[in-house]
């Protein structure tokens, strides 16, 4: 007796959320694993994310994305990474892997002295001029190699 196929299909299963409510998504090139962990973010933070990836792309239109270690990732191709984002509880935290280059300095203080970091809580007002301004400067310097 050949084996019956069910016509039935399987719900993908959500991703699992670390500690801290960051998606666990598993590590890809491109604009499907962003789009997947941005689907994923909890809450609030999945329509910020959206909106900062499509920031980061209008700003960056040649920008290279992946998913790796849990968090989107943008840069340039073969010139390494520019910004990283990654979620908390309480916030979005986006690395600028060489953020104390840039003008004016970001508030995030980082254990590396290269890196600077921007806190996005909810209903933080965004100055999306200044942040675009921070994506492009950050883009046009030598990416971190990951």
């Amino acid at each position: 007796m050949a084996n019956k196929i069910s016509s039935k299909t399987a719900k993908p299963a959500e991703p699992k959320l670390l500690s801290g409510g960051n998606p666990q998504i598993a590590k890809g090139e491109g604009d499907g694993p962003v789009q997947a962990y941005i689907a994923a973010m909890p809450g609030w933070k999945s329509n910020v994310g959206r909106h900062l990836d499509e920031l980061i792309m209008r700003t960056v239109p040649d920008a290279h994305k992946a998913v790796k270690w849990n968090s989107p990732l943008y840069g340039m191709k073969d010139d390494g990474w520019f910004l990283g984002i990654h979620c908390f509880n309480k916030y979005i935290k986006l690395a600028f892997f060489r953020g104390a280059a840039l003008q004016p300095i970001l508030p995030g203080e980082s254990r590396t002295a290269e890196t600077r970091y921007f806190h996005i809580h909810e209903n933080d007002p965004i100055d999306e001029a200044q942040l675009a301004d921070w994506i492009r400067q950050a883009s046009l310097l030598p990416g971190e190699k990951m």
